[in-house]
């Protein structure tokens, strides 16, 4: 499901998380190529973030991820490695940049200590003094007043928008080769929040980092993306470069997702297009396709999973696709 599979910095294959019998997330696979943007888009509930947290071995207690996970240098697979061998791998060739940066950020401590921390433990500054003297030049990287008082501050003390980009220096600290964002910009204003994709795409051009941006606002994959991989039901649905799959898609879940966000289309009575239904709670939607009970082309053929129609240029899973002949 990649354009970059030859050379990629990181390859997912047959990912699934769950609990004992109930499954979260199940069989997805894609790869990230040097440079790549990926947005991973999908209601809240699709298992965007588990995605995530099961890539850099963040899991919630008594969740288990199974499948594999590899990066290039990294001579072990990412799922069930140990901790000791995550702690190598997290920070430093994976990095991300959390929603909400005061559960990630130790309110105990400066923020300009947290930033140096990272890198004194990966060892790319040999001594505090010099690690310093880096945390003051990634806070003017990302364009945070101040940077020479900045480092002083607390977490409390700062905005919503400044401690997102604390996140984002600590992400960029030892130049990951993939930086995985979710929805970094989701509780902060239209203004910040425009500086701060600006700063994440400065940030991973100039170290040629992959980049797996989470969000539900499409408009923004749009800016930040080249390629976009479409969940549902923890499922891999579509998948492909932006452009075509926004404006040709093929899933009808990507179909009504792209409807939704159309802010200037409402009927007669002004009401917006919407999916009809609503998202399952985790672990109960349907067996076969996982949006069967939404969507409105199903059939007693969607009971079973289709399998995956297409490749890297744009693939889709799905018995009834958008735009078939005699649709």
């Amino acid at each position: 499901m990649s354009s970059a599979a030859g050379n990629a910095v990181l390859t997912v294959a047959g990912l699934s998380v769950g609990v004992r019998d109930l499954r979260l997330v199940t069989d997805v696979s894609f790869s990230l190529g040097p440079g790549e943007r990926v947005g991973l888009i999908g209601e809240s509930g699709s298992g965007k973030s588990l995605t995530a947290l099961s890539l850099m071995g963040l899991l919630p207690e008594g969740l288990r991820a199974a499948g594999s996970v590899r990066m290039a240098a990294v001579d072990h697979d990412l799922v069930d490695a140990s901790e000791r061998d995550m702690t190598r791998v997290r920070g430093d060739r994976m990095a991300m940049v959390f929603q909400e940066p005061m559960t990630a950020l130790n309110p105990l401590m400066r923020v300009g200590d947290q930033v140096a921390e990272v890198m004194l433990l990966h060892d790319t500054q040999p001594d505090r003094r010099s690690a310093r003297a880096a945390v003051t030049e990634l806070f003017q990287r990302v364009h945070l007043p101040d940077p020479e008082r900045m480092p002083g501050s607390y977490p409390h003390q700062l905005s919503g928008g400044q401690r997102q980009r604390i996140m984002l220096a600590i992400a960029l600290a030892n130049n990951p080769s993939v930086l995985i964002c979710d929805e970094p910009t989701t509780a902060l204003d239209v203004t910040v929040q425009a500086l701060m994709l600006e700063e994440i795409l400065a940030g991973v051009e100039r170290e040629g980092s992959a980049l797996l941006f989470i969000t539900h606002d499409l408009p923004v994959v749009a800016m930040v993306c080249q390629r976009v991989l479409v969940m549902y039901g923890g499922r891999l649905v579509e998948s492909g470069p932006v452009r075509e799959v926004f404006t040709s898609p093929r899933h009808p879940y990507t179909a009504g997702l792209l409807a939704s966000s159309r802010f200037e289309e409402s009927d007669t009575a002004g009401r917006l297009p919407t999916i009809s239904g609503s998202v399952p709670a985790a672990g109960h939607f349907p067996a076969g396709c996982p949006f069967r009970d939404r969507c409105p082309a199903a059939t007693e053929e969607c009971a079973e999973w289709p399998g995956w129609t297409g490749g890297a240029a744009h693939g889709f899973a799905c018995w009834h696709p958008v735009g078939r002949t005699g649709q």
